[in-house]
């Protein structure tokens, strides 16, 4: 019959308890292989799962898989984990760490959210004249179903990495971002070419002025269509808003999720560690809801 496993589905990135982004949570994960890993992600169907398993260099080992591979990081997985922690007493109040296939990264418990650090933001902008792939700019428009003129003006699409890469896409408003028509083939195409998780378009146009942007995630290379938060292509556009933007920090929250079928509304604080100007490091996080547990046999 094979072994039934446990894995508790956790919303991340919940906004007022609603909505948010969900992830299954496995723990005692050091009796299952890779294989076995990714078979349970397979069948929870979820953007991401978290295997917890001990650590001999920090508080619990993480491992991260979608339904089709093994990812380094990931945001609202990370945040369902350690609430699920909190929740169950195996964590406290204040710092803690997670260990993953890409090092160590700090976990901050504070009041009823979990935060994640990431390590500091690169980006690399793509413009039309581009003379090493002339034809990308033109590529990554057309596979979103959007003009020259659906872009912010003078802005342009940039890849941005605190640990994942994403391509963040600058769109006029709220209507825009709303009609985008994803092409998901051409997406997962060019986030292969590109070594991107996915696409992160996003707007300045935000349903709740206290945020910062309201955005989209397209991750047809790893098996997302589209998902609600996004805690590791949030953080780097956060930053991306403080350097080019010109938007106040060392606090800006990220709206997603509120513009899919069905929405989803979700909520991500990003908090940057701000120093010369210079952005060393930063913490993503949220609040969670244990939303319940289900069996999976392997």
């Amino acid at each position: 019959m094979g072994e039934s496993v446990e894995v508790h589905i956790i919303h991340a990135f919940t906004q007022q308890n609603e909505g948010g982004n969900p992830a299954g949570v496995v723990l005692n994960a050091d009796i299952y292989t890779s294989q076995q890993k990714l078979q349970i992600a397979r069948a929870v169907g979820l953007s991401e799962t978290a295997f917890v398993s001990s650590s001999d260099c920090a508080t619990y080992k993480l491992e991260f898989f979608t339904p089709n591979r093994q990812i380094a990081h990931c945001g609202h997985a990370t945040v369902a984990t350690f609430s699920l922690l909190r929740e169950l007493g195996k964590v406290t109040e204040g710092l803690c760490s997670k260990q993953t296939i890409d090092g160590n990264r700090d976990i901050l418990i504070k009041d009823d959210l979990a935060f994640m650090q990431q390590s500091s933001p690169r980006y690399q902008a793509i413009s039309a004249d581009d003379t090493d792939n002339p034809n990308l700019y033109t590529r990554i428009l057309q596979s979103m179903g959007l003009t020259e003129h659906d872009l912010l003006r003078d802005r342009l699409p940039t890849i941005v990495n605190t640990g994942n890469a994403f391509l963040a896409i600058p769109v006029k408003g709220r209507e825009c971002l709303a009609n985008i028509q994803p092409d998901h083939e051409e997406i997962g195409n060019i986030s292969e070419e590109l070594d991107l998780i996915g696409f992160y378009p996003f707007t300045l146009d935000v349903q709740d002025s206290s945020n910062a942007a309201s955005t989209r995630m397209f991750a047809p290379r790893y098996g997302i269509g589209e998902e609600a938060a996004t805690g590791t292509a949030a953080g780097p556009l956060a930053c991306l808003l403080y350097t080019q933007y010109n938007i106040p920090g060392p606090t800006l929250q990220i709206e997603q999720g509120v513009l899919m079928e069905p929405a989803s509304p979700s909520l991500i604080k990003v908090e940057l560690d701000i120093q010369d100007g210079q952005i060393p490091s930063l913490m993503v996080g949220g609040r969670a809801r244990v939303e319940k547990t289900m069996a999976v046999r392997i």
